[in-house]
C-alpha cells in the first residue's frame, strides 16, 4: 500500500472510532513519512483521546518542530503539558507560538483556563472574552469547566 493508502486507511478507521486498526495503519506507515504532519496529527489524537499525555507531548512537541507555522502542535503541546501540572510552562509555550493561534478561539479559551490557574483572573477575563466574541459556544463550554470554577459566577 502507497502512504496516501494507509494514511486514508487511518484516518478511515479513526472517524469510525476504531483506534487500534487506526494506529495499526499508521505504524506500517514507512519511516519516511512518520514525520508528516498529518501522520503526527492523528496519532496524536489517538494518544490524547487515550489520555497519555507525556507522550502525547513529545508527539505535538514534534509537531511543533515540522509545522511550525501551525497552531495545532503548539495548541496540543500547551494542552499536555497543563494536564501533567505544568501549566505555567504551557503559558509560555503558547505565548512563543506562532502568530497562526491568535486567529483560533480555542488558543484564548485555553489561555484564559491557564490564566485562572495561576491566579491571573483579570488576564483571565480578557482571554475569555475574546474567545466568546469568536466563538459564542465557548461560553457554554466554560460554564461547565472546572478550570475556570473561579469565574463560573461571572460567565
Amino acid at each position: 500500500m502507497s502512504y496516501e493508502q494507509r494514511l486514508r486507511a487511518a484516518c478511515g478507521y479513526a472517524e469510525l472510532g476504531m483506534s487500534s486498526e487506526s494506529v495499526a495503519e499508521l505504524n506500517a506507515i514507512e519511516d519516511e513519512f512518520q514525520h508528516r504532519p498529518e501522520v503526527l496529527q492523528l496519532r496524536l489524537h489517538h494518544l490524547m483521546r487515550k489520555k497519555q499525555w507525556t507522550r502525547a507531548l513529545t508527539v505535538s512537541r514534534k509537531l511543533c518542530r515540522v509545522a511550525p507555522e501551525a497552531s495545532a502542535g503548539f495548541l496540543h503541546a500547551g494542552f499536555c503539558l497543563h494536564q501533567i501540572g505544568r501549566t505555567a510552562e504551557a503559558k509560555k509555550l503558547l505565548l512563543k507560538g506562532p502568530t497562526a493561534l491568535l486567529k483560533e478561539p480555542i488558543y484564548y479559551y485555553n489561555m484564559g483556563c491557564y490564566e485562572v490557574l495561576l491566579g491571573n483572573l483579570r488576564d483571565a477575563k480578557v482571554h475569555l472574552r475574546i474567545s466568546f466574541e469568536m466563538d459564542a459556544s465557548f461560553r457554554e463550554l466554560a460554564k461547565k469547566d472546572p478550570d475556570l470554577k473561579p469565574l463560573h459566577g461571572q460567565l
